[in-house]
């Protein structure tokens, strides 16, 4: 990973919006609202720019889920590439993007490995279909 040389106040204030999300995603959008919110003076390109940054160093994760959805990035910091290696499960309903860790999972992947000769990518690996509450949510309706 390389080590950016020049910390600008705005990235500074970027990194630190984005340590403050504990590792859950956000998109270019909601990085825009939070510096509008905070008035911190820093535009769209400026984020857009920033984040590739971010990601070309390494720092921030990027995922393009399907064609629909805006990309959305993670903050990575300083985690051992251990903790960066992880599936995501996605809503179908509510777009929601969560994090899946997982050995049932794991054993899988070892699984299409061992017999069928292929790595899996887990960063850019997505399960879709329905959490937990719009599931709850259709079939409270279907009980109506």
């Amino acid at each position: 990973m390389k080590k950016a040389e020049y910390q600008t106040r705005q990235r500074r204030q970027l990194i630190d919006y984005m340590k403050s999300t504990g590792g859950k995603h956000f998109t270019a959008s909601d990085v825009v609202h939070y510096c509008k919110e905070q008035e911190l003076g820093i535009g769209m390109t400026t984020v857009y720019r920033q984040l590739d940054k971010l990601v070309s160093e390494g720092l921030v994760r990027k995922y393009l889920i399907d064609e629909k959805t805006a990309a959305c990035f993670e903050y990575l910091g300083d985690q051992s590439e251990s903790c960066r290696e992880h599936y995501h499960l996605k809503c179908e309903s509510c777009g929601r993007l969560m994090h899946l860790d997982c050995q049932m999972i794991d054993a899988f992947v070892e699984h299409i490995l061992d017999h069928h000769g292929f790595a899996i990518n887990p960063a850019r690996t997505t399960f879709f279909g329905l959490c937990q509450e719009c599931r709850s949510r259709a079939e409270s309706c279907a009980a109506d």
